[in-house]
């Protein structure tokens, strides 16, 4: 699982950071372009940043399937869980389950409907080309327009995305069924801040918010910490 983890961030990372450069330089592009600045101007006309657009479109879509995914697995998405939270241990602990299992077969249809809709729409066509066979009637599929990449590799975004997500899904469930426990994650935490060191008595997992779903084993503050009580004091 370390190896998919890491692999998951930096393909987030990337896209991210490559997105962003290019951003910035089709700007700066697009500005000194304009300015009557002899040999520059002209030599910055003679360069095509069209694409650019396009391609950062692309990568912001790869990044949302993939961070989707990384969402789940860090418990970054935020969702309101006022009833939820008001069960005792046992329904909740249903809920929870039923809720990430309900997560884990939307993103499998999707991911196995994406498969289906990229396959058809060339994936199809690149494979029996790949390897030599005869290719008959078969589609060789769209291309983007300015870039001209065939567009099966662009929607291959929506069933890897949505089948890591579902994985997602299932790991966490598997996960809560044996320890008890979710991800939390703080929004208020930034990385490479130094924190405060807080007081040993302080439940760090304890978010009165209702923006988490309280799991059975980290106690929201204020709620009894006896076992099998789920209700608050």
């Amino acid at each position: 699982m370390k190896i998919l983890d890491h692999l998951e961030e930096w393909i987030i990372t990337l896209l991210m950071g490559g997105a962003t450069a290019i951003i910035f330089a089709a700007v700066v592009h697009r500005y000194l372009a304009g300015l009557s600045i002899p040999g520059l101007q002209d030599w910055l006309l003679s360069l095509n940043f069209s694409w650019a657009q396009e391609l950062c479109i692309i990568m912001f879509v790869w990044m949302a399937k993939f961070g989707a995914a990384y969402g789940v697995r860090t418990g970054i998405h935020v969702g309101v869980d006022v009833l939820i939270n008001r069960l005792s241990d046992g329904m909740r602990g249903r809920f929870i389950v039923f809720g990430l299992l309900a997560g884990a077969l939307f993103t499998g249809i999707v991911a196995t409907l994406g498969a289906h809709f990229v396959w058809e729409n060339g994936a199809h066509y690149a494979f029996l080309t790949f390897t030599g066979a005869e290719v008959g009637d078969i589609p060789e599929g769209p291309t983007t327009p300015d870039l001209e990449w065939p567009t099966w590799i662009v929607y291959s975004a929506i069933p890897l995305g949505s089948s890591l997500m579902c994985f997602r899904f299932l790991q966490v469930a598997w996960n809560f069924l044996r320890t008890g426990e979710l991800p939390h994650h703080d929004h208020g935490h930034v990385d490479g801040l130094e924190e405060e060191q807080l007081p040993v008595d302080v439940d760090v997992y304890g978010m009165d918010d209702n923006l988490h779903m309280h799991d059975l084993k980290h106690k929201p503050l204020g709620e009894s910490h006896g076992p099998g009580k789920g209700g608050r004091q």
